[in-house]
């Protein structure tokens, strides 16, 4: 195992700054964006199976986990149960931060939202030349799919056109918008995971487009495996130096032996000190 490498977080801010100017680091981003506003909808996966349980009693193992919630309540009251309430949960519109929208007014050919609100896609709604993949539940569609491409419009898109789009927005976990796609219980993530380290559920033009890259995590958190395992696959066979944005004292063990591992350089600051230095 590697060392944490801890440099001065305002010269990898510097650095993050270029790359993400330049085109040349993915921003990989999670909930904690939005949720340093006031929301609505959940926004944390803490906060999802909060909502779960103000919908249904959940037995103990389910509380607090939203994917065994949602496994729970996929087998007791069916998959379009799980549907509706993840609807409802996202029912009321999260806007796009600034730097959501300062996000979308970059050249950046990949960037990766991993929580299900839709910010990152309204923040380029400005914009005509951006496609979206998203990662869909393959529960009761009868296709042998993982993903789904769409245009700028929401509408259905074929995965070679996605090819042209000058940014391509990747939801690997789903989303509100367009279509309430959404991978959420456990049996979802089991099919996935028996085939994400020979990549299969990950978009080729997702894997085309991380090659070289570096990758930025703002706003996320990985103290569940799942959370490690998606970011691990998302990143692999790009470049060898990455960034995150952490409160390094607030790290599990495990997040820190994640950060070790993938030799990803810490920027110990609060995160909304670190987004408006990048857009300064």
């Amino acid at each position: 195992m590697g060392e944490t490498l801890l440099e001065n977080p305002l010269v990898l801010l510097d650095e993050v700054m270029a790359g993400l100017k330049a085109g040349m680091t993915v921003p990989y981003l999670g909930p904690g964006i939005s949720a340093l506003g006031r929301q609505e909808a959940p926004m944390t996966p803490e906060d999802l199976a909060a909502f779960f349980a103000t919908k249904t009693t959940l037995p103990r193992r389910a509380q607090g986990n939203p994917w065994a919630a949602a496994q729970y309540i996929e087998s007791y009251r069916f998959r379009d149960t799980v549907t509706l309430w993840m609807k409802e949960a996202f029912a009321a519109a999260v806007s796009p931060s600034p730097f959501h929208a300062w996000l979308a007014g970059l050249p950046a050919p990949l960037i990766v939202d991993t929580w299900y609100a839709g910010e990152m896609r309204a923040a380029l709604g400005q914009r005509s030349d951006w496609a979206e993949v998203q990662g869909i539940t393959r529960a009761g569609i009868g296709e042998d799919r993982w993903f789904r491409f769409y245009d700028a419009a929401g509408d259905s898109l074929k995965e070679g056109a996605a090819g042209a789009a000058k940014t391509l927005l990747y939801t690997p976990h789903g989303g509100i918008a367009p279509d309430a796609n959404f991978l959420i219980s456990d049996a979802d993530y089991v099919e996935v995971l028996t085939e994400i380290d020979i990549q299969t559920p990950i978009p080729e033009e997702v894997r085309r487009r991380r090659t070289g890259m570096s990758f930025v995590f703002l706003g996320c958190h990985f103290h569940d495996q799942l959370l490690r395992i998606y970011a691990r696959q998302v990143m692999k066979r790009s470049s060898d130096r990455h960034y995150a944005v952490v409160d390094l004292a607030a790290l599990t063990r495990n997040e820190r032996r994640f950060l070790e591992e993938q030799d990803i350089r810490i920027i110990d600051l609060p995160l909304a000190t670190a987004l408006e230095r990048l857009m300064a």
